[in-house]
């Protein structure tokens, strides 16, 4: 038989499957894997279901629905104050992955070079390499995650397409500050380079710090594409609503792989999309606030179990250095250990670095219910006593 496609076919199962299995397997927590436990807002599911009863439920519109397109271009000037034609520079997507897929195979031709920051959210690389294209490299280390400047200088060249920027920043929880920012802009400028923002954690941003898109930066408008999500800005991650906002030839490009990719996303959850996005301010600040919160309870928990936290400024996400519990292996040995003993699930940080990564951190997920946080930390401090 005729080889398969040879960058799928080295794709093996994620520790994400492996770790959620276990979990089930052992009864435990499952603290790995990135999503809520409980559903959004009751007014956005009604307006899905008011939709989806009153019709239409055929095809939408290939760039999305007006109503919703509008509502996103609003919410850009709302929160940014940048001026956003939602006809040209608009563009919905079945998932914030999906908007990623539809831009890099939009953008990058067999040869181009991509700049990635480690630890790399997992479907970055198979996608970039699926497009032919070439990673480099640039690691942020811990515990600070500092943009290390003569690193990501070398990292650009000649060939340099563009570059991935995650802020706020999974697994990290790291939101990028003013200086980082501006020194990508500087290279993507002087490379002639695009940056692509992942920002689906936007509005999951933490005290003392502030998310400032890329976009709102001078002259890089016109070389950024901007990703949302509904997902995580409404606690609806199966809804898979994402988009995109971005200078009209950068959009007019994606949306041509977008129609042979899923070419259009439910119309009656866009609708409902666009009524949350309408939400007043209280609903944004609140839903960090409540997050802040949950952070903060894990966190206590974890550090009265012997663990030492990372800092966390957004996302739903808190590192540990494991190894003032652990000397019996790298990290992936230890969260099975969790597991299966103190039938608590996390993901091993190592999973997102393609190279030689370091093996001493775990990532807690804290989306989840008080109760399931409290239960998970009684656990965590069990464990830690009996081993201690």
């Amino acid at each position: 038989m005729r080889p398969v496609n040879e960058v799928v076919d080295s794709l093996g199962t994620t520790v994400f499957t492996v770790m959620s299995a276990l979990c089930v397997e052992h009864d435990a927590i499952n603290l790995g894997q990135g999503f809520p436990d409980e559903d959004g807002p009751e007014d956005v599911r009604e307006a899905a279901a008011r939709a989806a009863m009153e019709g239409p439920n055929q095809y939408p519109p290939m760039m999305g629905l007006p109503v919703l397109r509008q509502a996103i271009a609003a919410h850009n000037k709302r929160f940014y104050g940048l001026d956003v034609d939602w006809r040209s520079q608009v563009l919905v997507t079945s998932g914030a992955t999906e908007a990623l897929t539809a831009s890099l195979l939009a953008l990058l031709q067999p040869g181009d070079e991509v700049v990635l920051i480690e630890p790399v959210y997992d479907s970055y690389l198979p996608i970039v390499r699926l497009a032919g294209a070439v990673p480099r490299m640039v690691r942020l280390r811990p515990p600070e995650w500092s943009l290390p400047e003569a690193e990501l200088r070398a990292a650009f060249g000649p060939k340099t397409k563009l570059l991935v920027l995650n802020s706020p920043m999974n697994p990290t929880g790291k939101v990028f500050d003013a200086a980082e920012l501006a020194l990508i802009a500087e290279l993507a400028r002087a490379h002639d380079s695009y940056v692509i923002c992942d920002e689906v954690y936007e509005h999951l941003v933490f005290s003392g710090s502030r998310h400032v898109p890329l976009m709102t930066l001078p002259d890089m408008a016109e070389r950024t594409l901007r990703i949302g999500s509904a997902g995580k800005t409404f606690s609806l991650t199966g809804w898979k609503v994402g988009y995109l906002t971005g200078a009209a030839a950068l959009i007019g490009a994606v949306a041509k792989a977008h129609q042979f990719i899923t070419f259009t996303t439910p119309p009656s959850l866009q609708a409902a999309v666009a009524h949350g996005l309408a939400k007043d301010d209280d609903y944004f600040r609140g839903l960090a606030a409540a997050m802040e919160r949950k952070r903060d309870r894990l966190v206590t928990g974890l550090r009265g179990a012997g663990f030492r936290v990372l800092p966390s400024q957004g996302t739903y996400f808190a590192n540990v250095d494991c190894r003032p519990l652990w000397n019996g292996g790298g990290d992936v040995d230890f969260a099975m250990t969790l597991v299966r003993e103190a039938r608590v699930g996390s993901i091993p940080v190592s999973a997102f670095y393609p190279g030689e990564p370091p093996t001493h951190m775990l990532r807690f997920c804290f989306c989840k219910q008080d109760a399931v946080l409290d239960e998970a930390i009684a656990r965590l401090r069990a464990f830690s006593g009996a081993i201690g």
